[in-house]
């Protein structure tokens, strides 16, 4: 389970409509299953299907979350016209990265967003429960 304050977690639905079309994407840092912050980055790709956190953003965001006595806990992006389950894509990404980073995926398909955290190792996907505190 994870749980994201609600400053951050506003602040990753606000992220995803400002980004829309295009998918958004960021990073939620925090201690153990406790995201505290939300790093909002910048979609290389510019597109509405795929995602690619600029590497600057992921560098920033790391070495404030480090700064802060913080740890990366996920990656963050959104689908603009599916459901908020990793596609292919996000799988071969998350087998590259390691299972030590979760994946919250914000589904804007629908009239309000869905928000779903993911578990991805070795290809297999585990959904796990995620609360806002």
């Amino acid at each position: 389970m994870i749980e994201v304050r609600a400053q951050p977690f506003a602040a990753m639905i606000g992220h995803s409509y400002d980004c829309y079309p295009e998918e958004m994407c960021g990073l939620l840092a925090g201690t153990a299953d406790h995201a505290t912050t939300f790093y909002p980055c910048r979609n290389t790709t510019r597109s509405g299907r795929v995602f690619e956190i600029h590497p600057l953003d992921y560098q920033r965001a790391e070495d404030d979350a480090e700064e802060q006595g913080l740890v990366l806990l996920a990656v963050v992006h959104s689908h603009t016209h599916t459901e908020p389950y990793p596609s292919p894509t996000d799988v071969g990404v998350a087998n590259q990265l390691g299972p030590a980073l979760r994946w919250v995926i914000v589904g804007l398909k629908r009239e309000a967003p869905e928000v779903r955290s993911y578990h991805i190792a070795a290809g297999t996907i585990a959904e796990e429960a995620l609360t806002v505190v």
